[in-house]
Parts: structure tokens; sequence; C-alpha cells
């Protein structure tokens, strides 16, 4: 049997392309999108990748090959693409309010979520809302928008979570509110 020298891996690097209305600028580790749609901000303490800018790309690269650097590229790759696509059209989430049982009202008030009389319960569920995802309420429907597809994602579930109720089989209790449409993609 014949061992194999370990060797030095190449060097890995991929270059995003930026949009003419987008600023870029890059502050110990802390990467700025901005945007006609917003500005994203996101830390970037990855310890074997580096981000730089040079003639309207971004370029991360990590010094090894291994595996586990082309995973962290490949995510911070596709983290920095939402970036870019949020400070250009916002990330929109859509959330429909199901109330079978019991007539459930939800309102806006005081940076506050509120949800009165969800099956039938006397005090009404408050969520405080983060900074940065602007909310409607229209009808049936809850829009969370928010250049951030993190932030309008965690909003969005902090809604759903909201109305959630454990031990009971959501096939028959289906009051609440649900997920319908995730940045776009329509959820079955």
């Amino acid at each position: 049997m014949v061992k194999k020298k370990p060797g030095k891996a190449a060097e890995l690097a991929k270059e995003i392309g930026l949009p003419n209305e987008i600023a870029v600028t890059i502050n110990d580790n802390l990467l700025s999108i901005k945007g006609p749609k917003g500005e994203v901000a996101k830390l970037i303490n990855k310890r074997n990748a580096s981000v730089r800018i040079s003639d309207k790309k971004i370029i991360i690269s990590t010094a090894r090959g291994t595996k586990r650097d082309k995973k962290i590229l490949g995510s911070l790759a596709a983290c920095i693409s939402n970036m870019i696509n949020g400070c250009m059209e916002s990330h929109v989430y859509t959330l429909k309010i199901c109330s079978g049982h019991f007539p459930m009202s939800v309102s806006l008030s005081d940076n506050r979520l509120v949800v009165k009389n969800f099956l039938g319960e006397k005090v009404p569920r408050t969520l405080e809302l983060k900074r940065g995802a602007s909310i409607k309420v229209e009808g049936e429907l809850i829009h969370v928008t928010s250049a951030n597809k993190e932030l309008a994602g965690q909003v969005s579930a902090d809604i759903e979570q909201l109305t959630r109720r454990p031990g009971y089989d959501t096939r028959v209790f289906q009051d609440g509110c649900y997920i319908i449409m995730k940045a776009g993609k329509e959820l079955k």
C-alpha cells in the first residue's frame, strides 16, 4: 500500500458581479451592501475565507481548497447573492391567517403584532417585531418585507410560531398563521 504525501491544496475563489445601482463597503469583516430598496450588513468572520472588492465584483477566496472551505465558499457566495438581490428587490414573505373555529383578528400597533381571540382565548397573543422588516396585514394575508432575507424569514417564522398549538393535529385544528409564500416561491 502506497501512502500519499499530504500536498497543499490550490486556492479557491468565487466572483460575484455587482449591478451599477449597488454600493459595497468592507470595514473590519463587516460587509455592507446598499441599493435602491435598502441596506444590508453582515459580519463575515469565517476563519478560512477572505472577501475583497475589485472592479464591480466581490471576490471570495480561501487559501486552501478543502471540502470544508468549498462549503464555506458556497455558503458565503449564496448569502452575498441574497444580500444583493434584497437591495435590488425586497424579499417578501406571505402568511395566511386561517381561523376555522373562532373568528381571529390580527392587527399592528406600536411595533407589535397582536392576535386576538385565537381559539377563543381571552388574552391576546403579542409579538414584538424586529427592526428592519415591514409588515402589512391585508384581510387574511400578512406580508413581511425586508431587504435582509434572513430577517424576513425569521419574522415570518416568529409570526407562525406565535399561533402554534403543540399537541394538536394540524389536519383538524388548522387555526393559525401559516407561511404560504417564501421570497417569491409558493409553498404547497
